[in-house]
């Protein structure tokens, strides 16, 4: 009788577990659907900007333009900036993004570079404030529906410093978003700004024969921190993004797992129980043969 008692605790407990859990994998899939809709509208104004600044780059051009200077050699001091999520149950998307920020500033380092340690998230903060670790710059406070006014206030300090010369280097640590099930951490060079990928050729003598108003150095000037601006707020949407289809995947398989679990219980319960129902019967009948005896 004990033993049948405790499986039915176990089965509620896990019951009301395999509920939470489902509740959680459905917020996540709410909010995933909006997260990606966040990215999927930031990639046409982020592909136009590509567009133009690879009409008008030139390498001459980092002579005028300290956003686009890379210095010669290696660099000496670079700041990386990681991206984590505030909150945990997503399986391991924050521990695969901080071995990755943790992995390139120690590969920065072995190279005789110093490393600036920007992080937004607090698991990542947490995680590094453990270790004990210098953070240069922490931000809690952006969670999982970033702007372009967040993007701002995180990149424009580093593009400050970097055109005065106080940085050679900026690197974003963020998770890509390619589907719910895919989101690796990638490192993304955002200064000093590199060309982007060339268009077709057709494109290219298209853009050489376009008549340019303003002067290209008006127009770079402008462009140049917005596509810096608007790199940051990519990789802040699709962290977002992806730590939804993350958290959504591992509240699933909790579910299913729970009910896995509950399936093996009642099986368990059920077999306690006709043992229980069978000795009963047993002794009963035992009972009426000795009276009858």
């Amino acid at each position: 009788m004990a033993k049948t008692r405790e499986l039915r605790r176990r089965i509620r407990s896990i019951e009301k577990t395999r509920q939470i859990t489902k509740t959680m994998e459905m917020v996540a899939t709410s909010r995933l659907k909006r997260a990606q809709d966040r990215v999927v509208a930031a990639r046409p104004y982020a592909q136009a900007l590509a567009d133009v600044l690879g009409d008008l780059y030139e390498p001459s051009l980092g002579e005028r333009f300290p956003l686009l200077r890379a210095v010669p050699g290696p660099p000496r001091r670079v700041a990386v900036l990681g991206i984590t999520s505030n909150r945990g149950l997503c399986g391991a998307f924050n521990a695969n993004l901080i071995r990755e920020i943790q992995s390139r500033a120690l590969a920065l380092e072995a190279g005789g570079c110093h490393v600036e340690l920007h992080l937004v998230g607090r698991k990542g903060i947490g995680f590094f404030r453990f270790l004990g670790r210098e953070i240069t710059g922490q931000r809690q406070d952006i969670g999982d529906r970033p702007t372009l006014a967040h993007a701002t206030e995180l990149v424009t300090p580093l593009m400050t410093r970097f055109a005065a010369g106080e940085l050679d280097a900026v690197e974003v640590v963020f998770a890509k978003f390619v589907s719910p099930l895919s989101t690796p951490p990638t490192v993304l060079p955002v200064l000093p700004i590199r060309r982007p990928a060339d268009r077709t050729g057709r494109e290219r003598n298209a853009a050489a024969n376009a008549i340019i108003r303003p002067s290209v150095d008006e127009l770079l000037a402008t462009i140049l921190p917005q596509y810096v601006r608007n790199q940051m707020f990519r990789a802040l949407v699709e962290t977002a993004a992806a730590e939804q289809g993350a958290r959504r995947t591992a509240m699933k398989n909790a579910t299913d797992s729970a009910g896995e679990m509950i399936d093996t219980l009642r099986r368990t319960f059920n077999r306690a129980r006709q043992a229980q129902i069978t000795q009963e019967i047993a002794e009963i009948v035992g009972g009426s043969e000795a009276l009858r005896g």
